[in-house]
C-alpha cells in the first residue's frame, strides 16, 4: 500500500493523472457538520491503488486542484455513505460533488438477504479482507505528519476496497434490475444532502 500525505492541495501533476475512477472518503472531528464539527482529512484512491491522504488548509480550505477532480463528471467518485462525505466537501471546499456511486446506497438496494451494510462488512463479503476499526475514533484534526503509521492505514482503508466493491455490487444491480433505482437514489442525493445542511437531519418521508 503506497501513501502519501499531501498538506493543503494536490498537485496539478497529481489531478491529471486521475482519470476514469477513484474512491473517496473523508475524516472529521465529529459527525456534526457543518453545525459543529470540521473536515480534517481526504482520501483518494486511484484505480492503480495509489493513495493520497490530503489534510486540507483550515484557514480557508481552498484546494483548486482537488476540487477540479472532485467536479470533473467524466471522473467517477466512489464512496461509501457519500451522504456524509458529499455534504463536508462540498460545504467545505465550496464545490459539487458529480458523477458518484455510493457503495452503502448500492449495498441497500441490492443486498436484501442482510443488514448489514457498513464498509467492513462489504469489504469481508467482496475482498475477503477484514477490516480493523479500532482507529476509527481519533484526533484526525492533529497535524497529519503526527498522525501514527496504524491511523494512516486505517484512513487508506477506507477507500482502497471500494473500486472492488463497486464493481461487484454493480453487477449484482444490473443482474436484479435495480441500476434505474440505484440511479434514482444517488440524483436525489443532492437533495438529501441539502436537507442536512439546512438542518433537516430525519427522514422527511416518514409519518
Amino acid at each position: 500500500m503506497k501513501i502519501t500525505k499531501i498538506k493543503g492541495d494536490i498537485t496539478t501533476e497529481i489531478a491529471d493523472s486521475l482519470k476514469g475512477s477513484v474512491a473517496i472518503d473523508t475524516e472529521a472531528t465529529g459527525l456534526q457538520i457543518p453545525e459543529r464539527d470540521k473536515l480534517s482529512l481526504i482520501q483518494i484512491c486511484d484505480e492503480k491503488q495509489n493513495i493520497f491522504i490530503i489534510q486540507p488548509n483550515k484557514n480557508n480550505y481552498k484546494a483548486p486542484n482537488l476540487v477540479s477532480v472532485l467536479e470533473n463528471d467524466k471522473i467517477l467518485k466512489i464512496g461509501h455513505f457519500l451522504r456524509f462525505d458529499k455534504n463536508a466537501l462540498e460545504y467545505f471546499l465550496k464545490c459539487k460533488l458529480r458523477n458518484i456511486f455510493d457503495t452503502k446506497i448500492a449495498s441497500k438496494i441490492v443486498r436484501t438477504y442482510t443488514d448489514s451494510h457498513g464498509l467492513k462488512n462489504l469489504v469481508q463479503e467482496f475482498c475477503n479482507k477484514s477490516l480493523d476499526k479500532r482507529y476509527g475514533s481519533s484526533d484526525w484534526n492533529k497535524d497529519i505528519d503526527d498522525l501514527s503509521d496504524k491511523q494512516l492505514e486505517y484512513a487508506a482503508n477506507d477507500v482502497i476496497y471500494l473500486h472492488k466493491i463497486k464493481i461487484e455490487l454493480e453487477k449484482m444491480l444490473l443482474r436484479e434490475k435495480r441500476m434505474d433505482l440505484f440511479k434514482s437514489c444517488i440524483a436525489f442525493l443532492n437533495t438529501r444532502v441539502e436537507l442536512d445542511q439546512k438542518g433537516f437531519k430525519q427522514d422527511i418521508f416518514e409519518h
